[in-house]
């Protein structure tokens, strides 16, 4: 008998979660009071945030499915619940939660909720990255009636994440580093979001 050790999610992180129009309306809502989300407020992040929305914005519109993610999602049988922890001034999330929400669309079973990080540090303390950083964003793909998950990904596609640890290794400043992560996700359009997510989701 083969047995899993798969986590299993409190669903008070459920309870506490929202839908990306809701997610959206908390970050525009907060900017109109000069504020974003999480403990941290200054002027730098007020920026960040507001190209976040720009970018977000512009991905919703532009955003296209590749065909096999679409016949793979639309196949999906079962109740599943997509959980993403993340924050409004998180660059990668703004880059990535689009992506995810256009998956989620193609079908009604599964469900996108998202979490902001600085509020569930139990929950991202759950989700390391490379064991040390809370970095964002993190998808946990979840069973939606037993809430055991089925696989998690993130912070970013994985060339992504190899040419961020060879810049911060380099010592680059955050700006450039910034600069360059947007510029490689201009480029590839969500397409390697799409692949990997899709690639789990065949595994799982």
């Amino acid at each position: 008998m083969i047995t899993t050790n798969r986590k299993t999610l409190d669903r008070k992180y459920l309870n506490n979660s929202m839908d990306y129009p809701g997610y959206r309306k908390l970050v525009d809502d907060l900017l109109l009071e000069g504020k974003v989300t999480g403990p941290q407020q200054s002027e730098s992040l007020a920026h960040y945030t507001k190209l976040n929305v720009q970018r977000m914005q512009r991905i919703d519109k532009t955003v296209q499915l590749l065909p096999e993610v679409s016949v793979a999602l639309r196949a999906i049988s079962k109740p599943q619940t997509w959980l993403v922890i993340t924050e409004g001034w998180c660059g990668d999330a703004a880059q990535i939660l689009p992506a995810l929400n256009a998956m989620a669309g193609e079908n009604p079973l599964i469900q996108l909720r998202l979490v902001l990080r600085d509020e569930n540090t139990e929950l991202i303390d759950q989700y390391l990255t490379d064991g040390t950083s809370r970095s964002i964003p993190k998808l946990v793909v979840l069973d939606t009636e037993t809430l055991e998950e089925k696989f998690n990904w993130g912070p970013r596609p994985a060339p992504l994440q190899e040419i961020y640890k060879k810049m911060r290794t380099e010592g680059m400043d955050y700006t450039a580093i910034a600069q360059e992560l947007h510029a490689w996700y201009a480029k590839d359009k969500t397409v390697h979001t799409q692949k990997e997510i899709l690639k789990r989701l065949i595994e799982s």
